[in-house]
């Protein structure tokens, strides 16, 4: 393929990426541990992620478990979970972090809904962008000996990737909100 429709494949790639695993980090309605993703604890003064200083594992359908590797973390720990925009209220006994994730309302269940939309529209834009960042470069290309219909070519190509990425946003958005609407 040609590397100068190839560069802004990529960048396509990075954004259904990174909207893939903003997408894990939103709760349905079993426990999934990636909800903890964006967590940060204050470690010895550096914020570092919960993964790298806790064991993070789902024993039930509706519990995260999480068991630090120092017990003096459980306080941080609990507090950065209750400072999160998760809506979980963790319980400790002394050793480990339970988290019960209750059951989802229909009502919080289309707020992720739209959530969901929205975030896919973002990514869309962000796929639109990219679009029209390789259309300006072409156009700019026939200023530098290139002919006309090669510069076409060019824009056609990255149109049907664009229409490729958007369709694959679309299906990610439309699997998450099955999952989410799911009781």
């Amino acid at each position: 393929m040609d590397e100068r429709v190839q560069k802004y494949e990529d960048k396509m790639k990075k954004t259904l990426s990174g909207f893939e695993a903003e997408l894990s980090t939103i709760r349905a309605g079993r426990a999934n541990p990636h909800i903890l993703d964006k967590l940060t604890v204050d470690y010895y003064g550096a914020p570092t992620p919960l993964q790298q200083v806790a064991n993070i594992t789902v024993p039930e359908a509706r519990m995260i478990l999480i068991q630090p590797w120092e017990s003096s973390l459980i306080k941080a720990i609990e507090k950065a979970i209750l400072v999160s925009d998760l809506g979980l209220n963790p319980s400790n006994d002394g050793k480990a972090i339970r988290l019960v994730l209750p059951e989802l309302t229909e009502e919080r269940r289309k707020e992720l809904v739209k959530d969901v939309k929205k975030k896919g529209e973002a990514a869309k834009v962000a796929v639109r962008n990219i679009r029209r960042d390789a259309n300006d470069a072409y156009k700019k290309l026939t200023k530098q000996d290139v002919s006309e219909d090669e510069v076409k070519e060019l824009s056609d190509k990255v149109q049907k990737i664009t229409d490729k990425f958007i369709k694959d946003i679309d299906a990610a958005v439309d699997k998450k909100s099955k999952e989410i609407l799911t009781v």
